[in-house]
């Protein structure tokens, strides 16, 4: 019998779209279970990876079209400046609650313990290097790299 319990140790977060809103879940969960004495480990595949790259993390937009979330419908959201307009909306209210920006966000977690990994495959389908990334980043790694990292009792995976 297991002595777990149902305990929860670690989250393993798999990363897969670079949207603001799926970046921040995808980090207040992380950050969130590092607040609880959860180890968190991110893995950032596909377009995830720009929440990493030095030269997109600070660019990152809301997807308004096909978002559903959004209310309106997809061919208002894809009007020239919707996108724009959404994301500095989205902003502005983070910024009243004292939500910090992606890059001090990323610094918040590496500091706290949550490690973050890259994908292989997906570094090299776009031409990413190593030196691309955000310095905390622990290592570019493979999905089989990655699923040993979340072998374990109390390990939960989350694909965002």
């Amino acid at each position: 019998m297991s002595e777990n319990k149902g305990e929860i140790k670690k989250m393993m977060i798999i990363l897969s779209k670079a949207t603001l809103e799926n970046v921040y879940d995808a980090f207040v969960l992380a950050n969130g279970a590092r607040m609880e004495g959860i180890e968190a480990e991110i893995f950032f595949t596909f377009f995830g990876l720009e929440a990493i790259h030095t030269k997109k993390l600070e660019h990152l937009h809301v997807a308004t079209v096909g978002n559903p979330a959004m209310h309106m419908p997809t061919m208002l959201g894809g009007l020239p400046g919707m996108e724009a307009l959404a994301t500095s909306m989205m902003k502005k209210e983070m910024e009243k609650i004292d939500m910090p920006d992606v890059r001090e966000f990323i610094e918040i977690l590496s500091a706290s313990g949550v490690k973050l990994w890259a994908c292989k495959l997906a570094m090299d389908m776009f031409h990413y290097k190593k030196e691309d990334l955000y310095e905390g980043v622990e290592a570019v790694i493979t999905v089989g790299d990655f699923y040993k990292q979340s072998s374990g009792e109390g390990v939960h995976m989350l694909f965002i």
